[in-house]
């Protein structure tokens, strides 16, 4: 089993910028894929941006892609995400995902098999 918390999120302008952390106990992240997700009030959750076990490989949806950097530190069993140029379109509950499949970095949220209780992130206008 691996437990995945979140952190790191909160209130900020628009423009701003936030990092989120997301850490693991149970077993070593290093041999996961990761990724972070996000829902929004009343839509779906969606992929936001991915990265392989190894940190070789990252995917990031075109909706983040040029503000968003996902990386990860499996010595500390932690992955991030730094956000920049924060919109109020990216208010949302952002999650963090396990994939153990390690090398493959997938944006289907049915493809990861562990997830975190998420951390909210507000965008004011």
């Amino acid at each position: 089993q691996v437990q995945l918390v979140e952190s790191g999120g909160g209130l900020v302008q628009a423009g701003g910028s936030l990092r989120l952390s997301c850490t693991a106990s149970g077993r070593t992240l290093s041999s996961y894929a990761m990724g972070w997700f996000r829902q929004a009030p009343g839509k779906e959750r969606e992929f936001v941006a991915g990265i392989n076990r190894s940190g070789a490989s990252t995917y990031y949806a075109d909706s983040v892609k040029g503000r968003v950097t996902i990386s990860r530190d499996n010595a500390k069993n932690t992955v991030y995400l730094q956000m920049n140029s924060l919109k109020p379109e990216d208010t949302a509950v952002y999650y963090c995902a396990a994939r153990f499949s390690g090398n493959i970095v997938t944006p289907n949220m049915y493809d990861y098999s562990y997830w975190g209780q998420g951390t909210q992130v507000t965008v004011s206008s």
